[in-house]
């Protein structure tokens, strides 16, 4: 007897509080079928700060405390236990590829804002992912804040 493996999902996120639409989109994908989800929260650390920087580890380690307290959402949205961390990495792109590289990945969904110029240029996230040959789903915030 075969066994179907779960769809694994990457989320990749801004922020360690989850906005509605994030869960939305992780309940609808968690009723689609089995998956499993992993979460990546970007550093919320500025972008210019060098990796080892002691501010980069701070704001990582209280984003770190806000998953810890939120993931129970996530995962009631998910049906099933979602592994969350922040990454060290504040570029969603380094995030990905990172992760990309240390585990397989089926899916994934993204609830980053969008850069109108980069959108413009064809240089956005989605486009740079495209060579993945893995599906992206896109969470649009329009122009509101959370």
């Amino acid at each position: 007897m075969s066994h179907i493996r779960s769809h694994r999902v990457l989320i990749v996120t801004d922020t360690a509080e989850p906005s509605r639409s994030l869960r939305e989109a992780i309940r609808h994908r968690a009723e689609n079928g089995d998956a499993r989800f992993r979460l990546i929260v970007l550093n919320p650390a500025q972008a210019e700060l060098h990796l080892l920087h002691p501010e980069r580890h701070d704001k990582a380690a209280e984003a770190e405390s806000v998953l810890r307290s939120t993931l129970p959402q996530l995962e009631l949205a998910a049906h099933a236990p979602v592994i969350g961390s922040v990454s060290v990495r504040h570029d969603p792109m380094d995030a990905i590829e990172e992760t990309l590289f240390a585990e397989p990945v089926d899916e994934i969904i993204l609830d980053v804002p969008a850069h109108r110029l980069s959108s413009w240029l064809h240089q956005d996230l989605e486009h740079r992912l495209v060579h993945f040959h893995i599906p992206v789903l896109t969470i649009r915030h329009g122009d509101t804040a959370r």
